[in-house]
């Protein structure tokens, strides 16, 4: 008997479901009873039918599952599996900073800490950023976190003057507008389909930028044949799968020492630890329940704001 075979035996008698991420690796994606991106995925997770929820993933994304499903079993294969930006913004400093801004209102991307997300206003998402800033006053001052760069890209559509906080995803950070611009001259007829977590330079060259989820719809269009990918490698799985007739070419990170660009997090979990994970219901996420309950309110303003 196989891992997997051992892991959907354990799936049936826990009565538990696994989510992953698509920048998980192919074979983690396989196994999992839900792929997608972070916030979809925690909001599958409050609506399954199930008793225990292994999240595929980091540990941000685990937590956020936790807070919207607080009655269920939450688990993480890998503790240590952290996320470069939502580590950039500490939520003893944000504290401090808020106390400093009292007539700014916090608007979180999804990518922080439970922590963060209960000293948080109203989330939001990449999907959703544009809209959640846009439904605020035009008045109103804003302190967006984490992402500088995803900030930078809002204030730019909306014509915003956000204060924004400092951090950045040190997997989207490597990609270069060089890089773009030479695989775009390889393939003058691809479109380029940039996550806004980029920098600015970067996704100035984009046909689309957009989630993860936003990239994938985009390369439903008929007309869309050919795509130079400037997001993290693990998305391709997803593409190939859907669209088995187009061509997708990634872009070499900046320092130019691997074939791509990718997240190791997202790549420390494995079948393995899933099965471990699963049989031993450990490790478990949890959460104190003032520090849940603040979280809460923070992501359930934002899918107010989205219904």
């Amino acid at each position: 008997m196989d891992v997997r075979e051992k892991i959907d035996i354990l799936k049936r008698e826990k009565r538990a479901i696994i989510l992953a991420h698509y920048y998980t690796s192919p074979e983690v994606q396989q196994v999992a009873d839900f792929v997608g991106d972070s916030l979809a995925l925690s909001e599958k997770a409050a609506v399954a039918d199930a008793d225990i929820i292994l999240f595929a993933g980091v540990r941000f994304m685990a937590e956020t599952a936790k807070v919207l499903s607080p009655s269920k079993k939450v688990l993480l294969p890998v503790v240590e599996a952290g996320c470069s930006l939502a580590d950039s913004c500490d939520a003893a400093e944000l504290a401090r900073v808020k106390a400093e801004n009292p007539d700014h209102l916090v608007v979180s991307y999804v990518n922080t800490s439970v922590e963060v997300k209960a000293l948080t206003d109203i989330c939001c998402t990449s999907s959703n950023a544009l809209k959640i800033v846009e439904s605020l006053p035009k008045d109103q001052k804003i302190l967006f976190v984490p992402d500088r760069n995803l900030g930078s890209y809002i204030n730019r559509c909306t014509g915003r003057d956000m204060k924004l906080w400092d951090g950045a995803c040190l997997v989207h950070e490597e990609f270069s507008a060089e890089k773009i611009r030479a695989l775009k001259a390889l393939h003058p007829e691809a479109v380029v389909l940039v996550h806004p977590e980029c920098k600015a330079e970067v996704v100035a060259l984009a046909d689309y930028a957009g989630s993860t989820a936003g990239i994938l719809a985009y390369c439903a269009r008929p007309e869309v044949q050919e795509v130079i990918v400037v997001t993290e490698s693990g998305i391709l799985y997803e593409m190939e799968s859907r669209y088995p007739d187009k061509k997708f070419y990634l872009v070499e990170p900046e320092k130019g020492c691997e074939r791509c660009v990718s997240c190791k997090d997202m790549k420390l979990v494995t079948l393995d630890n899933i099965y471990q994970t699963l049989l031993n219901e450990s490790p478990e996420v949890v959460i104190d329940e003032e520090v849940r309950t603040a979280a809460e309110g923070s992501i359930r303003r934002m899918l107010g704001i989205m219904v």
